[in-house]
């Protein structure tokens, strides 16, 4: 059913009025500060109306409405007016990541902390897995008689700390030679092409087979390593009256305590370009976030390259005009600076 304006108007004005206050709204409340041109009995009909749709819940008979997780997802979707942040707030995230825009590492830890600082919710980044960058450069360093160190750059990454066994009779001359192959060969292609390739690239390295299986099989464990995630802010949680209660912050942890977990519910829905991902949480089944809390994330790339996704997980009674306005400038203001706007 399409909501009248006026039953649109309202459910904006109980969701803003709830995630300020996290107090019920009743319809006395909304004729007197809002709509004072309305009657409350009419406000109380359109109230009764939209909890029939089940955009509004009520816990007591004599109580106000509260927003169901439907509610805020058409409020996030149609009703939400966008914040606007502060030029103080502006120039803390451009700055922060002036300092230390040359080390990937940084700009991603740095993400997670200036989110979490200017939403005060907890942050999470999983940053790309890298699989589907191309290798610029690959070489094999001698560390030992039986061992050489691999060495894989790609577009944003340094890959250093796999080693493959060889012969002690192997030369240093040899390893450069094994080197310079592997170079003219797997240069350009992405660490994914290279992991699943097949016979024909296989058949390319003749003698050097057997060095190449090894470098194959560390390729393999760069691509198939668990997405790393990495939180700030896990006790913000507390500071919302919600999680006095002990269900809540049992359901808050099972998702923050698995990295697994969170992985999958932050990069569920990823894109290429700066993409929103609002997730309410309900009591549904197949529901990946837990009924009452909800997960809010953008994916951030800079010059087509996937940088990683980035939000804030809190209660359901989210601030989501600040999160959503933090969240795309940190990615605007990113992309500016890592791409030499």
């Amino acid at each position: 059913m399409k909501l009248s304006e006026r039953k649109k108007k309202i459910l904006q004005i109980v969701v803003d009025d709830y995630i300020d206050t996290a107090m019920p709204v009743s319809s006395s409340s909304i004729a007197n500060k809002y709509l004072t041109d309305i009657s409350s009995a009419t406000v109380r009909s359109e109230l009764s109306a939209l909890e029939e749709l089940g955009f509004l819940t009520q816990l007591h008979t004599s109580s106000g409405r509260i927003p169901s997780p439907e509610a805020y997802k058409l409020y996030v979707s149609e009703l939400m007016v966008k914040d606007k942040l502060s030029v103080k707030e502006l120039n803390y995230i451009k700055r922060i990541f002036t300092e230390k825009s040359g080390n990937i590492e940084h700009v991603i830890k740095n993400a997670v902390k200036v989110i979490s600082e200017l939403t005060n919710y907890t942050s999470i980044g999983v940053p790309a897995t890298g699989a589907d960058e191309k290798i610029e450069v690959i070489k094999l360093v001698r560390f030992k008689p039986t061992a050489t160190l691999v060495i894989i750059v790609t577009q944003s990454r340094l890959y250093k700390d796999n080693f493959i066994q060889i012969s002690e009779d192997v030369t240093d001359k040899q390893v450069e030679s094994y080197s310079e192959m592997l170079s003219k060969i797997l240069v350009g292609k992405t660490l994914n092409e290279v992991a699943n390739s097949g016979e024909e690239l296989i058949n390319e390295f003749n003698d050097y087979r057997d060095v190449f299986y090894k470098v194959i099989e560390a390729l393999k464990e760069y691509v198939s390593e668990s997405e790393e995630v990495v939180m700030e802010g896990k006790e913000k949680i507390l500071q919302h009256p919600e999680y006095a209660d002990v269900d809540n912050i049992k359901k808050f942890l099972s998702v923050v305590s698995s990295n697994d977990r969170i992985a999958d519910i932050m990069t569920s829905e990823n894109g290429k370009e700066l993409k929103l991902n609002v997730q309410i949480g309900s009591k549904e089944e197949g529901s990946c976030v837990p009924d009452g809390c909800s997960v809010v994330s953008a994916t951030y790339s800079v010059n087509g390259q996937k940088l990683g996704t980035y939000g804030v997980i809190g209660p359901s009674r989210m601030d989501y005009q600040k999160v959503v306005s933090v969240l795309e400038n940190v990615g605007k203001i990113l992309e500016s600076i890592l791409s030499g706007k």
